[in-house]
């Protein structure tokens, strides 16, 4: 166990990742970072997991973004790579094929939110406060946030929060479509392995295969998106797990999946 990443894995194959820098209110340094993304391209290459949950230490902040005292003792060049490490680690995180779900046990700003924007489905706590806030520090969002967002609830309500560095409550966030659901400090972590489990107990090839379709498919038009479909729908055809819905189907028990 990394003592700035937590990882705690299920035999059902759900895997949570924990930002533990809580005296730092979970901000993103460059060692957390590194870790973090390594043990993301881990992920990815092992089929057995089937879920990710990222969560933060404490119940105040899920992640406050970058390490802005780290960020103050670099010079131009370092803080640019700096940049392009916390977008390469949020972009392997988004290219995850497991579902990815953001249990934000507490606020979420700046690069803290846009690594849950990265994230399949979020859960906020209604503790919490949630924004994209760069502007007020004469910087932008640079890991994903000025394209996700606008993605996720519309281009006129991400040109506002980004514009202002308005922060939401949790209740909020879920209001406008940041996240899918708004839950007390406590329930958002059972409300997060409630989800991972019902995922867990799907097919997972197919479940891969949906969510490639589904992302893939949202950059394209609707044509091409059908094409993803189909052959997204054919990688599952040949699989045992598909042959064991149907034989579970028919004896009216629950399927046992195992990846093949």
């Amino acid at each position: 166990m990394n003592e700035l990443l937590h990882i705690q894995r299920e035999d059902s194959g759900i895997v949570t990742l924990t930002l533990h820098r809580p005296e730092a209110a979970n901000a993103l340094s460059i060692a957390l970072l590194q870790h973090l993304k390594s043990v993301v391209d881990e992920l990815k290459f092992t089929p057995s997991v089937r879920v990710v949950i990222i969560s933060g230490s404490g119940n105040k902040t899920f992640c406050a973004g970058a390490d802005l005292k780290e960020r103050a003792t670099m010079d131009d060049e370092t803080v640019k790579k700096t940049v392009s490490l916390i977008s390469e680690t949020i972009q392997a995180v988004a290219h995850l094929p497991q579902p990815v779900i953001a249990a934000m046990n507490g606020s979420a700003l700046g690069g803290g939110l846009e690594l849950a924007l990265a994230c399949d489905l979020r859960i906020v706590s209604t503790h919490g406060l949630y924004g994209l806030t760069e502007t007020t520090l004469a910087i932008i969002p640079g890991a994903g946030g000025t394209q996700r967002l606008p993605r996720l609830i519309g281009v006129g309500k991400a040109k506002e929060l980004i514009f202002t560095g308005k922060r939401l409550t949790g209740t909020e966030a879920a209001e406008m479509g940041l996240a899918e659901w708004a839950c007390s400090p406590k329930e958002v972590m059972a409300k997060a392995y409630n989800l991972a489990e019902a995922i867990s107990k799907n097919g997972p090839i197919a479940i891969r295969q949906a969510k490639r379709a589904i992302d893939t498919g949202l950059e394209v038009d609707l044509l091409t998106g059908l094409k993803i479909e189909k052959l997204a729908y054919e990688q599952t055809i040949s699989t045992a797990d598909r042959l064991e819905g149907l034989k579970a189907f028919k004896e009216k028990r629950k399927p046992h999946y195992i990846g093949k």
